[in-house]
């Protein structure tokens, strides 16, 4: 480790060395180019050793789960109180990054000991940074938000890494997600009006429940200091090659398509060429750059004529043959294995976009490997409602898991 006794003892073996080398020329100019260059010397020791003297302070700063900002939002719906939120996590490359999310508690006095906590993980909005949930009608369409507040929950809604934030967004990117819903944990304990405790359970949807098992499988290792108590993901993308090829809507699968294939293109540095041509591309990025979602809108006429070209583009191209498509997926799709708490996983039968089977498997592996899984079948609209439909069980699930009540399990139904 580099300390500033070391750099300076560094520095005085360089100057003497320099000076033993210039010392031999006697000369007057060589007497002028000896002092220069040691003046510059001892400079360039006192600039570093002031970094040195810095650089932990700046690492402090930016540590993982550390809290930059917390914006009070004036207008919350009766009963909330909420913060827009910046804190720093941990990417996949093991770099400091300055992400966003939103945190809702009570709005009443702060109780004696702290708040339990749920993580929200949300589903797909887009791969823009423009796509970001937490600044755009968040309380309407969060699934379950008020009924959590009610029963008392500060619940922590991260939006990823790359919404809302300057960098690529790692559109089911299992590590750098799961990383920053555990440090958004972390830095709403700083919060003192949020008044969260270090015990919480993570709830996601589609894309969020994706991440909620990331939550769960790296949450021991990644924040040990916080106790999970169960994973809870409706719809939850799992085996990533399965997920983006079994859709039964094709205009859907293209498009989902899209977005993956540009956000891996800029997050892992996959090639779009492997794909398609020069048009396929260009149909690609303005899909993913131009659109997030909204529920409910119709979709702009450029977007369903960009749809139609990308589904004949893309016919008979099969992500899981293709490197490095192939090793980015697997890769990124959570392992069917016990994280030591128990699950809850809910899925639609009909749903169009993740498919029931794939599901259904990955809950059958997760049983063969132990764990502890609730499944339920969802009846509802569809995809796009999962979360909202298993609300209620959802949240009474999570609270017999924190009042330590014996888990149920399905795995002897499958």
């Amino acid at each position: 480790m580099v300390t500033f006794q070391s750099a300076h003892a560094a520095f005085a073996d360089v100057t003497s060395a320099v000076a033993r080398t210039l010392v031999q020329d006697q000369s007057t100019a060589n007497f002028c180019r000896r002092e220069t260059v040691l003046r510059l010397l001892r400079q360039l020791k006192n600039t570093l050793c002031l970094a040195l003297l810095l650089a932990p302070t700046i690492s402090n700063a930016q540590e993982a789960g550390t809290l930059v900002d917390a914006q009070p939002v004036v207008d919350t719906p009766a009963g909330m109180q909420a913060w827009r939120v910046q804190y720093w996590t941990l990417s996949d490359r093991n770099q400091p990054i300055r992400v966003t999310g939103m945190v809702v508690a009570p709005h009443e006095a702060v109780p004696p000991a702290p708040r339990k906590v749920i993580a929200w993980a949300h589903g797909t909005w887009g791969v823009a940074s423009k796509c970001a949930p937490s600044p755009e009608n968040f309380f309407a369409v969060t699934p379950g938000l008020a009924d959590a507040i009610r029963r008392g929950y500060t619940v922590v809604a991260p939006d990823y890494p790359g919404l809302g934030s300057p960098m690529a967004h790692g559109y089911l990117a299992g590590v750098s997600t799961g990383r920053s819903v555990l440090d958004a944990v972390r830095a709403a304990r700083k919060i003192p009006g949020a008044s969260a405790g270090s015990d919480f359970a993570v709830w996601g949807e589609s894309q969020g429940g994706h991440a909620a098992l990331w939550t769960g499988q790296l949450a021991q290792s990644y924040a040990p200091e916080l106790r999970l108590v169960g994973v809870a993901a409706a719809a939850p993308t799992t085996d990533l090659v399965q997920n983006l090829t079994a859709g039964s809507d094709p205009s859907i699968r293209a498009f989902i398509t899209a977005f993956t294939a540009y956000s891996w293109s800029k997050h892992f540095g996959a090639p779009l060429a492997t794909l398609g041509g020069k048009s396929t591309q260009g149909i690609i990025r303005r899909l993913a750059h131009n659109n997030c979602v909204v529920l409910g809108a119709k979709p702009k006429l450029a977007t369903v004529l960009g749809v139609l070209v990308l589904k004949r583009d893309l016919k008979n191209v099969d992500l899981g043959r293709i490197q490095p498509w192939a090793r980015i997926a697997r890769e990124n799709s959570p392992a069917a294995q016990p994280y030591g708490v128990p699950f809850l996983i809910a899925q639609n039968p009909i749903d169009a976009i993740v498919g029931a089977n794939v599901t259904q498997d990955f809950a059958q592996r997760l049983c063969r490997a132990g764990g502890q899984v609730r499944y339920v079948a969802i009846t509802g609209q569809g995809h796009e409602t999962s979360a909202a439909d298993t609300k209620d069980l959802t949240l009474d699930w999570i609270d017999t898991r924190f009042a330590g009540l014996s888990a149920p399990s399905d795995c002897e139904n499958f």
